[in-house]
Formats: structure tokens, sequence, C-alpha cells
């Protein structure tokens, strides 16, 4: 029997690894996900699942995060065919800017919420409806965002990824590229190697530890908390404040985030930064005080020096990145998914990605 050798090995089993996965396989390549640890527990775990695609992203990404913020009831749609429910949910945002990002909502063309349309629509923000910045009371603005379950979501991409025919292996890391004339042929891991003519490295924070190329992603850190409200539907919308985010879920949990944090691969949570997150949860909505806490935990978000994802191909043949996606990589991975599989299977990309190359690094 001859050694098994795969057209791609997808290096990364978090939510963008598995989503470029399904579409590979879709168009007929056989692919293999080597996860280091459990699939879809690092960053894809730990994540909010807000799909922002507005003013807070940057002005170079805007076009790939509103394509596949419309893409997503389509991608959410072909998961439905295994038993994890998705939690898609369609009820919008509202958001209280930061002083420095209210001339953009403007410019933008939203329109600002009265405090009686607002209590009206989430009574649940009771006196905390208009932070006051100095003398002034901070407008809220409505848009029209979804959000989602990511761990959910990992879940069912992980299902889907397995009854398509994508292979997994886990719990062993990829310890480099292996080449042969220059040319990909496979990778190694601790305990074993495989083979494959071409390698996408969508490993998030550890992509850098991985040769040949030196991608310069970093592990930033974010905590949450999870609430468990009093009542199922408290909150409607997503809330977002320069203090914090709050996450409504189908279930009645409320997600409270988060941090960014420079501190490494420490995925530890701080019980001061805890309590802080819930004062601040508190103070948004005061019913939360009646809230149960359920769990706290920490995720390591793939930074870039220029906050952009970096997409494509490389200069070693055989060598492709899709990582760096920071804060954005479940509102992105359905377009990352399609790109990037365009780009390994030599077609041309449905979106520029020039922003997004590795050659932008020296």
């Amino acid at each position: 029997m001859g050694v098994r050798n795969w057209d791609v090995l997808v290096v990364g089993g978090g939510i963008i690894g598995l989503s470029l996965a399904i579409e590979l396989r879709r168009n007929g390549a056989s692919v293999l996900v080597v996860e280091r640890g459990e699939v879809g527990r690092e960053a894809s775990y730990a994540a909010g699942g807000m799909l922002a695609d507005g003013i807070e992203t940057p002005p170079a990404l805007r076009e790939l995060a509103g394509a596949s913020a419309r893409m997503y009831p389509e991608f959410v749609r072909e998961l439905s065919e295994g038993s994890v429910r998705v939690d898609l949910r369609e009820q919008g945002t509202i958001l209280f800017p930061s002083f420095e990002d209210m001339d953009a909502c403007s410019k933008a063309g939203l329109t600002a919420l009265t405090a009686a349309s607002l209590a009206e629509i989430e009574p649940a923000l009771g006196n905390s409806i208009g932070p006051v910045i100095g003398t002034s009371i901070r407008p809220a603005f409505f848009l029209n965002e979804r959000s989602v379950d990511p761990r959910a979501l990992t879940s069912a991409v992980l299902q889907t990824a397995k009854h398509r025919g994508v292979d997994i292996s886990s719990g062993d890391p990829v310890t480099s590229v292996n080449l042969s004339d220059g040319h990909v042929v496979g990778v190694s891991t601790s305990k074993t190697s495989f083979l494959a003519g071409k390698v996408v490295n969508c490993a998030g924070a550890w992509s850098g530890q991985i040769g040949p190329c030196a991608f310069p992603t970093r592990p930033v850190k974010g905590q949450m908390l999870c609430l468990l409200s009093p009542q199922r539907e408290l909150l409607k919308h997503v809330i977002r404040s320069p203090e914090i985010y709050l996450i409504p879920r189908s279930d009645g949990r409320i997600l409270a985030g988060s941090t960014v944090e420079e501190a490494g691969f420490d995925k530890r949570t701080d019980v001061l930064t805890i309590q802080r997150l819930h004062r601040e949860a508190m103070a948004l909505a005061p019913a939360l005080r009646e809230a149960k806490i359920l769990e706290d935990w920490a995720g390591l978000r793939p930074g870039t020096s220029d906050s952009l994802p970096i997409l494509g191909a490389t200069a070693t043949p055989g060598y492709y990145v899709a990582t760096g996606h920071f804060r954005d990589g479940i509102l992105l991975a359905p377009v990352t998914a399609r790109v990037m599989a365009q780009v390994i299977e030599g077609k041309t990309p449905d979106y520029n990605l020039a922003a997004f190359s590795p050659d932008r690094f020296p």
C-alpha cells in the first residue's frame, strides 16, 4: 500500500482553516487539516461573533468584510445539513460610538436613535442610555449587522468538513513545511509527516512559528465573560460601546468583552479584568445585576502590524497563507475560504488581495 498523498494540507483547524478545507473539498481536492491542539478550540472558540463590517473596519478591509457579511446566510445554510444549530441572529447592533468615531457615523449616513426610540427597542438599557462624554450625551446608532455563536459555528463547520470527506489530524503541531527542489512536498509534525503538493498556513497566532516563511503574526489576548440572563430575551441587539460590548445569544446567554492585550501566549484570565467587564456590563444593562456568571476565558487573536490579514501565495511554490485576521476571523471566514480556494486553484480571486499580500512585509 502506497503512502497517502493529499492535494492540499491546511495547517490550523480554526474557522478559517476548516472553512477553506470545505471549499477546496467542494471543488474536488483531497484535503487534510492538521491542528496542533483540539480542532476549533483556540481563537475561534474564544471569539464574540459580531459580524461587524462598518466604520470600525480598516478601510482596506471594508470591501472584503462587506462581501463576507453578505455571504453569511448562505454560508450558514450550507452548514444546516448537520445537527448543530449555529444561532445566526439578525436583530442588529446598537452602537454607542467613541467621541472619535461620531464624525465617521455621521459621514456614513447613520441616523442617531433618540432616547425614546432607544428605550422602546432595547428597554433593558434603562438609565444607561446615552453614556456621557464631557457634558454631552453620546448618541446611539442602529446598525443592520448580524451576530453568530462562534462555538456552535465552528462545531457545525467541523461536522460539515468531516461529512464532506475532509481528513483531520489533531493534537500534533506542524514543525516545518517540507521542500524538494524549492517546491512544497508536505509538512512534518512532532510525531510524523504528511505529503502534499500544496500547503496553506492557517495557524492563526502560531503562523509565524512555521517555516520556511516568517509571517509577522503575534498573539493578541482578549478576555471575555459569559452571563446567563435572568430573562431569555433581556437584550435583543448586540450593544457596542467604547467600554464594552454585549452579545446576546438566543438561549439567554450574554457575552461581555473584550480586552486587547499584548501578553504573548498567556491565556490566563485576570480577576480584576473580569470584575471590570462585569461592572461595565451591569452599568450598560442594569438588569444584568441579576444575571448568573457562567464562565470567563481568554483567547489569542492573530494580529499583524497593520491590522490586516495575510492572504495569498508565498514566494515558495506550493505554499500559501491565510492568517492574521485579528478580531475578524469569524466574519471573514466565508470570503477567505472562497478567495483562497481560487488562489490555490490558480484562478483569479473575486476580490483584489494586493493589500493582504504576504509580500508586503520585508
